[in-house]
């Protein structure tokens, strides 16, 4: 398992099985693991428990503690994975989904919980929870995009920053996000970049993984000077 105080939130790939077409979700997954990916999320809005046990499955067998695994909104899915002895490190949360005290209940005090936030209200919510409750926020969309089809407006990078600065948690962006988004969502307070197009629809997912894990050490090493 990945500890929390480990979590690097730096390249994050949220699945899509439509874009990953015939290669499928588990190769995609693989390739992009080797080119830098930290945190991978199996989403999959039609697929039923049994498919998605399966899925996680093979993809932590692929990923093999390379990067951390969760699985979006079925926190029954992630539970039942881990009582069949799949690495499965948590979940991310949609704010209609299973709530995150229920999901840091079941899962322990180990497991990483993340929760999509993009309201002042979201993060008020947040705030009320216990410490330790949320690991960090999936913030977003950026800019429109084909993959969410029913996301919130879109904030953009000044909508961004504007909740970054006043979450407790760490935010990760996410929603419509290419290269030359990294230099302003680092700025703007990021602490990561989660992808779906990008490297779900990519030629090479590792060669476009490398990619952007350069330009984010790269920002990176230049906020630290």
């Amino acid at each position: 398992m990945i500890a929390r105080t480990a979590l690097d939130l730096s390249l994050y790939l949220v699945t899509d099985p439509v874009l990953c077409g015939e290669r499928g979700v588990v190769d995609v997954v693989a390739r992009a693991v080797e080119g830098g990916v930290r945190v991978v999320q199996l989403r999959d809005k039609h697929a039923g428990a049994s498919a998605m046990l399966g899925e996680l499955a093979r993809l932590a067998e692929a990923i093999d503690g390379r990067a951390a695994l969760l699985v979006n909104d079925r926190l029954d899915v992630a539970l039942a994975a881990r009582a069949a002895g799949v690495r499965v490190d948590g979940v991310h949360l949609g704010q209609g989904d299973a709530t995150a005290a229920a999901a840091r209940e079941r899962l322990g005090a180990d497991a990483i919980v993340g929760l999509t936030a993009n309201s002042r209200a979201h993060l008020d919510a947040v705030a009320r929870l216990p410490r330790g409750t949320v690991d960090y926020l999936g913030v977003g969309v950026i800019r429109p995009t084909a993959t969410k089809p029913d996301h919130p407006p879109a904030l953009g990078v000044d909508g961004f920053a504007r909740v970054a600065a006043e979450a407790e948690l760490p935010c990760v962006a996410i929603g419509g996000i290419g290269l030359a988004d990294l230099a302003p969502l680092r700025e703007a307070g990021a602490a990561g970049v989660a992808v779906v197009s990008a490297l779900c629809a990519a030629d090479d997912p590792r060669a476009a993984a490398e990619v952007f894990a350069t330009e984010w050490t790269t920002r990176e090493t230049e906020s630290a000077r």
